[in-house]
């Protein structure tokens, strides 16, 4: 349920807010606000709709697509998202391949999409969750006709289908890839590699030679950019300058 008193510190950002609430917690819409920025989670069924009223009605005017996107929580909050106490060795560490992720779980990709108003001067963010085997949302290409190789990005990259796409093709990897590469469950070095032989004269696929190795993701490290100017060692570094 979204929260009717959502405040931005933008007094035209909360009306906005006040307005998003009323038109759409009734379709199930949940909108929050994280630094002045407003996010409307709808579901699936609701979308087609939603975009429509939010591209066309005057108080909304969000005419613009200015990106489509995917993420994949697959991985989401396991183990090795716990990077504030992770060691220094960094991008070295692997992560913990007995963990069991539960990868077809029915909200484990989002689809996310940039909107922007010209007329107001405003920007909002939808987030719609998809999953289960084969994940589909409906394609926005006939509200926003940018969407065309956004979505087939996303379908090429992440494997989630777009009901509607006219021509829901890959558009990155080529049209015998097999796998989504920004999957988590897909390995880094793909699942077979690509070169051009001279002696057949062709292009020729074999399997990748490279041991597949998943990385941590991000490693956060507390060294002298994130001390306070008090700290020993900045005002001994200042104290050396200075000298």
């Amino acid at each position: 349920m979204s929260d009717p008193t959502i405040t931005t510190g933008d007094s035209r950002l909360d009306a906005l807010a006040t307005r998003l609430n009323e038109d759409f917690a009734a379709v199930g819409g949940e909108l929050s606000a994280d630094r002045g920025e407003l996010t409307l989670k709808l579901p699936a069924a609701a979308l087609i709709e939603a975009a429509t009223r939010l591209r066309d009605h005057r108080d909304f005017g969000f005419e613009q697509l200015i990106d489509l996107c995917a993420v994949d929580y697959a991985a989401y909050g396991l183990s090795e998202w716990a990077t504030t106490e992770a060691s220094h060795f960094g991008f070295g560490r692997g992560v913990d391949r007995d963990l069991e992720l539960e990868i077809d779980h029915l909200e484990r990709f989002a689809v996310v999409y940039h909107l922007l108003s010209l007329a107001h001067n405003w920007r909002l963010r939808l987030v719609v969750r998809t999953g289960g085997a084969q994940p589909l949302v409906p394609s926005v290409v006939s509200i926003w006709s940018v969407a065309d190789w956004f979505e087939r990005e996303a379908f090429d990259l992440f494997g989630i289908l777009f009901d509607g796409h006219p021509d829901l093709r890959r558009i990155l990897t080529d049209y015998g890839f097999v796998g989504h590469p920004f999957r988590k469950d897909f390995p880094l070095s793909g699942h077979v590699a690509m070169r051009y032989d001279p002696e057949q004269a062709r292009v020729v696929y074999e399997p990748v030679e490279i041991e597949p190795r998943v990385l941590v993701p991000k490693v956060i490290r507390d060294d002298s950019r994130y001390l306070g100017d008090e700290h020993p060692a900045v005002t001994g570094a200042k104290d050396a300058a200075n000298a």
